[in-house]
């Protein structure tokens, strides 16, 4: 036979093939994509709408700024010591029976949060809210890595990731209505009610992803032996280039550990946006916990927009530094606007806004790097390692602030010193990761 014959013929056939493929990953993201979505807003309600609850559980519960920010961060010490192992479990025992017992019982520690009286039960319970947790956003990453190869991976995970904006759309009006509405109603507070109506969402998907999630393509039923063909081929292309390191050796990764540090970077500016938004919107002269709620939707609504945009961006162009750069400097002006305009509602909440769309943003840019070039058992280490000590910003953060709070009776100092370290954190991308790794 003539080889340009054969040539051509394998030219056509792939042709031929391409549209099946794409129509394929078509049906794995509207199938898993969805699901893992609503999973990941009611994920992150209940963990920032202590914030809402901080309008009127400080006074009534005689706490200070300064043990409201160590309890906020209390979450993520329990996140960071739980982390790796509950990934690794997970790898082991597959995500459907994992993710769903992570929801049901941060579900129900979630509802607790209704009788908490004391700083010390305050700890305790976001403590244990963060050791159940752990595991769930990491490895909903890891699970991803199993249906989607790189190049397909940035507006996926874009998508996935697009719960927290729709979180804060949904739930500031909610958490807003909720305690505006339902206080006083049957001897609870509105805060009360806050924690015990928003921890139910948890505890039905739980229920659906025990039943409608599968481990893996293989166990995919509604996937034909042909799709699963398609999808194997290209998840065993796409981890032939990557780095299958053991679970041991990724804690003597420097490239690793120099993520860890740009993802606590990250962290500080997230959860400083997370739990202090309500009140820097409330300290520009805005009172009512549900105009509050109302107004939290707007930069959540600006950063979902530019999130799906910028995923599709990286993927398009196979660039992934500057995606996670530009955004991280873009939520440093917006803090550095919230810190000087901090009377001012109209410009607090222009700077919110920049801080959204840059925090927002950053977030799945920024996991297209470790993605990109871990696999294995590695990455499920790797991924666990990034996330628990990355998110120790999540505890440094509301701490910090807390304190600066407390002692300035402003948060202004703490503004500044978050534009600082996400500044540095920016810096930090540009100089040691190199492009060649991760531009795929």
């Amino acid at each position: 036979m003539n080889p340009s014959s054969v040539a051509h013929d394998t030219s056509v056939t792939r042709e031929a093939t391409a549209p099946s493929v794409n129509a394929t990953f078509r049906k794995v993201t509207l199938r898993v994509l969805p699901l893992l979505f609503l999973c990941y807003l009611v994920a992150y309600l209940d963990r920032v709408n202590v914030s809402f609850a901080k309008l009127s559980m400080l006074t009534d519960l005689n706490f200070s700024s300064a043990v409201y920010g160590l309890g906020a961060g209390m979450f993520f010490i329990g996140y960071f010591l739980f982390e790796i192992p509950s990934n690794m479990i997970l790898h082991k025992v597959g995500a459907r029976r994992w993710i769903a017992r992570i929801m049901i019982t941060w579900g129900l520690l979630s509802a607790l949060m209704a009788w908490v009286e004391t700083p010390t039960a305050f700890y305790v319970l976001r403590f244990l809210l963060g050791m159940a947790e752990a595991g769930f956003y990491p490895g909903v990453l890891l699970y991803l890595t199993l249906w989607f190869p790189a190049a397909r991976r940035g507006r996926i995970t874009a998508l996935f990731m697009a719960g927290n904006p729709v979180s804060g759309i949904v739930g500031g009006p909610l958490s807003g209505f909720i305690m505006h509405a339902f206080a006083g109603f049957l001897g609870f507070t509105g805060w009360q009610w806050l924690f015990l109506v928003e921890a139910l969402p948890a505890l039905i998907l739980g229920v659906v992803v025990l039943f409608y999630l599968d481990d893996s393509v293989d166990k995919a039923k509604w996937l034909s032996a042909e799709e699963k063909t398609v999808l194997s081929q290209a998840i065993e292309s796409d981890a032939s280039a990557k780095t299958h390191l053991s679970a041991s050796s990724v804690f003597r990764s420097g490239r690793v550990w120099l993520l860890c540090l740009v993802y606590f970077g990250i962290s500080i500016g997230s959860n400083t946006f997370g739990f202090w938004q309500p009140t820097i919107i409330k300290d520009a002269g805005v009172a009512n916990p549900l105009f509050i709620g109302l107004l939290t939707t707007l930069p959540y609504i600006a950063a979902l927009v530019c999130m799906l945009l910028a995923g599709r961006s990286a993927d398009r162009m196979r660039e992934r530094r500057w995606h996670v750069v530009l955004p991280i400097l873009l939520a440093a002006i917006g803090f550095l606007i919230c810190a000087l305009c901090k009377d001012q509602i109209v410009a607090s909440m222009f700077g919110l806004v920049l801080v959204a769309i840059g925090i927002i943003c950053a977030i799945p840019m920024f996991w297209a790097l470790p993605t990109s070039f871990l696999g294995g058992a590695g990455a499920a280490a790797g991924i666990a390692l990034i996330n628990c000590t990355g998110n120790l910003g999540g505890f440094v953060s509301p701490v910090i602030m807390g304190w600066l709070t407390a002692t300035t009776q402003s948060l202004t100092s703490g503004l500044y010193l978050v534009t600082g370290w996400l500044i540095l954190t920016g810096a930090l991308v540009i100089i040691f990761v190199p492009a060649k790794v991760v531009n795929r």
